[in-house]
């Protein structure tokens, strides 16, 4: 099969996240995604296969499949709007979140993902000792998500990972806070990521754009990821859809032989 590896949410190659992008004939089955997303060891891998004029998208960590990913879906559409359908300016995926559209706008790949509204909730004590610092508040949604006071605490954030491992509580850990030279900022971690955090994560924004919206009183909004690699994401709130544009970038193209 056919596989890319996109930066997404950067215009240069090493910044970004990077995902892997396996374009199938048909269907596999899930062990053997499985087995090539935990051989690839990159944060995602999408799967991609089309059946008649519809296309069908999963996403797997090294570890599991997962309901959402969003630097996944921006490189999948990647792929297939300069390598497949070379004319195409939108696509849309069936996948565990309903059906996902990618629009290409100039550079920018702009995403249709669920809203997920997070729940405030009472665990300030609890996850204290797990990021070292005390949170403002804490809410709940597919991930946990903790506000922060300002910009550097989210920057020089250094949690403890095997305290957070136990937590149960979430998919990953979110940290975020009001920006200085952007609307917002955040950082999204995930023990059972071997770097333990991820560069930019599209998904956490289904969250994290109502949270900032409601808080701000604007729907159109600039969100910067304040991981190593870094990323930029452009981010507007439309009710029950949120929308996250950025560019993205090839790095790779091989082959991956199963047989």
């Amino acid at each position: 099969m056919k596989y890319f590896v996109i930066d997404a949410f950067t215009e240069k190659v090493f910044q970004g996240n990077p995902a892997g992008v396996c374009i199938l004939e048909k269907p596999l089955k899930q062990k053997i995604m499985q087995n090539i997303a935990k051989e690839n060891n990159l944060s995602e891998t999408a799967f991609v296969y089309k059946e008649g004029e519809q296309y069908f998208l999963k996403w797997f960590t090294p570890k599991a499949e997962i309901d959402l990913c969003g630097h996944a879906t921006m490189a999948a559409a990647y792929v297939v709007m300069n390598f497949i359908e070379k004319t195409a300016s939108v696509v849309t995926f069936h996948t565990k979140s309903g059906l996902l559209t990618v629009e290409k706008k100039g550079n920018m790949f702009e995403m249709d993902l669920p809203c997920r509204m997070p729940e405030k909730i009472d665990v300030i004590e609890k996850v204290t000792d797990v990021i070292g610092i005390k949170p403002v508040e804490t809410y709940i949604s597919r991930d946990l998500i903790l506000l922060l006071e300002n910009e550097k605490q989210v920057k020089y954030l250094k949690p403890d990972f095997d305290k957070m491992e136990k937590l149960n509580m979430g998919l990953g850990v979110v940290v975020t806070a009001k920006g200085e030279k952007v609307d917002f900022v955040s950082r999204y971690f995930t023990p059972e990521l071997e770097s333990k955090e991820d560069p930019v994560t599209g998904s956490s924004h289904s969250s994290l754009i109502p949270f900032w919206a409601e808080r701000l009183q604007k729907n159109n909004m600039v969100a910067e990821q304040l991981s190593k690699r870094g990323g930029i994401l452009y981010c507007q709130n439309a009710e029950e859809r949120v929308k996250v544009s950025g560019n993205a970038v090839l790095y790779m193209i091989g082959e991956i032989n199963i047989e």
